[in-house]
């Protein structure tokens, strides 16, 4: 159906591997480990010009070896990284674990929740544990502007 508020809508995911220059093969030059599933984009501003906010959708699978996902960085903007097991019986087994380092800490994420990155944050990295279950993973970029910035990344004036 097509209508007024079509364009507002994303029906096909993009791929956003490029966008995401901290995480995986984009970041290390390392292939992707086969249990963290491609990155999608659930709305930023190359699909929905009025987007504000760059989201994006992953599945982690299980797998009993750990691994280095993203490098750590820091954004102008503010972030919410969402972690949520896939058990409908038990929705806040996170199914695994993962590591984050926020400003050199390290945290281990084992429960379904949400973590707030405030802008000048320095976080991760982030790395995965032993994981027995499916893990959906959306990182939410408060950018403003609905793209993806890092100071590994901020385009630099000519």
């Amino acid at each position: 159906m097509t209508g007024t508020y079509e364009h507002l809508i994303v029906r096909h995911m993009g791929d956003t591997s490029a966008d995401l220059v901290n995480e995986g093969a984009v970041a290390t030059g390392e292939p992707r480990p086969s249990h963290i599933g491609d990155a999608f984009a659930l709305m930023r501003s190359e699909d929905v010009p009025e987007a504000k906010l760059h989201m994006t959708y992953s599945w982690i699978l299980p797998t009993e070896e750990g691994s280095h996902w993203v490098n750590e960085h820091e954004h102008d903007y503010d972030e919410v990284l969402v972690f949520l097991g896939s058990d409908p019986e038990n929705p806040h087994d996170l199914g695994g674990e993962a590591y984050l380092w926020i400003e050199g800490e390290k945290y281990t994420i084992n429960t379904s929740g949400a973590v707030y990155i405030p802008a000048g944050t320095r976080h991760c990295p982030l790395d995965w544990g032993t994981i027995t279950k499916p893990i959906r993973f959306n990182a939410i970029s408060l950018s403003g502007d609905g793209n993806y910035n890092s100071d590994e990344n901020v385009p630099q004036p000519a």
